[in-house]
């Protein structure tokens, strides 16, 4: 196996990574800045530490990522095939950074798998996709739309008689909670993505099995990229989150904060199913807002953001698909 190859491979997936960082830092952060619970260095720094330590809370993510979606492709053409799957998603997630359009950088990579995979021959577990991939794409967005309005239902009941003032700085402090929260839940579930594709490429190049555990050099790589990313900052995404939505106050904020980070922590833990943090947000937010009165949300910006995620795994594998082939006749 061509060393060169393998280095190349893993320094792309690690760029991916940070591009996921700084991608998605918003999702951990923006209902915190718009509501002035943290400004928005000291946000981005919280989330970059929990991002770190997210990373160590489990594997059964990466496990999903690395075996359970496409065949382990072999050789040369192996490693093109992830090449060509990591540069699907990091075009995709610097094309909607640059629009600022909150698209998930887990389904960019998930497409950039199905894309190069198929283009290369290899096999797609198309079960897999469909279990773990588009089922809790469809599901978590209704989850966090329902549950964010049943939190904040909750809340606005359980201090109806409250002194607005006083609650509203209490929850602003509780957010720095939620937000942090946030951050360990993303860090859990992108760094292990990362970690199973760079899982992947040793395994090709003979140097693991999948029976070993993830090596502790990948999983630091992987949480400080990502962290550096995320501190790096994402701030075109982070005003569409925080602002363009619905004005968020920091009582809606910690509701979408909460309900965000518990889907993400139950989806890991109990479902093994690498969901989108952008999905659970945003769609915790859009529940959140439409307490106030449905027409609070912005809901054209929201049909953006929705079609956005639709084409977000098709885009990615068009361009890892195209990616391939040319690796193909550079180098195969």
């Amino acid at each position: 196996m061509d060393t060169f190859a393998l280095v190349v491979t893993i320094g792309v997936a690690l760029f991916f990574t940070y591009t996921n960082g700084f991608h998605d830092s918003a999702n951990a952060i923006a209902t915190s800045v718009s509501t002035r619970a943290l400004t928005p260095r000291a946000a981005l720094a919280m989330a970059a530490v929990m991002n770190l330590v997210g990373a160590f809370l489990g594997s059964e993510v990466a496990k999903t990522v690395s075996e359970g979606l496409i065949q382990t492709p072999e050789g040369s053409k192996g490693m093109g095939i992830l090449f060509a799957a990591l540069v699907g998603a990091i075009t995709w997630n610097l094309i909607t950074w640059y629009f600022g359009l909150p698209s998930s950088s887990s389904h960019a990579l998930f497409g950039g798998m199905v894309g190069a995979a198929l283009a290369g021959g290899t096999t797609v577990y198309w079960g897999g996709v469909l279990e773990k991939i588009v089922i809790p794409m469809f599901v978590s967005p209704i989850v966090g739309l329902l549950a964010g309005y049943l939190v904040m239902t909750a809340i606005m009941w359980i201090f109806r008689n409250s002194n607005p003032h006083k609650a509203k700085r209490g929850f602003r402090i509780a957010q720095t909670v939620s937000a942090a929260g946030m951050a360990l839940g993303h860090g859990l579930q992108d760094a292990q993505k990362t970690m199973g594709i760079v899982v992947m490429a040793l395994v090709i190049a003979d140097i693991e099995e999948y029976s070993d555990p993830i090596p502790v050099w990948v999983k630091i790589a992987c949480a400080l990229m990502l962290s550096a990313g995320t501190y790096a900052g994402g701030w075109r995404i982070m005003r569409t989150l925080g602002r363009k939505i619905i004005e968020l106050d920091p009582p809606q904020g910690f509701a979408a904060e909460a309900t965000g980070a518990t889907i993400m922590f139950g989806s890991a833990y109990l479902f093994h199913a690498p969901i989108s943090t952008t999905h659970v947000i945003t769609s915790a937010i859009m529940g959140v807002g439409a307490t106030k009165r449905v027409n609070a949300v912005r809901w054209g910006v929201a049909k953006n953001i929705i079609l956005g995620w639709f084409i977000t795994m098709p885009a990615a594998a068009l361009v890892a698909a195209v990616s391939y082939g040319l690796v193909y006749l550079a180098f195969l």
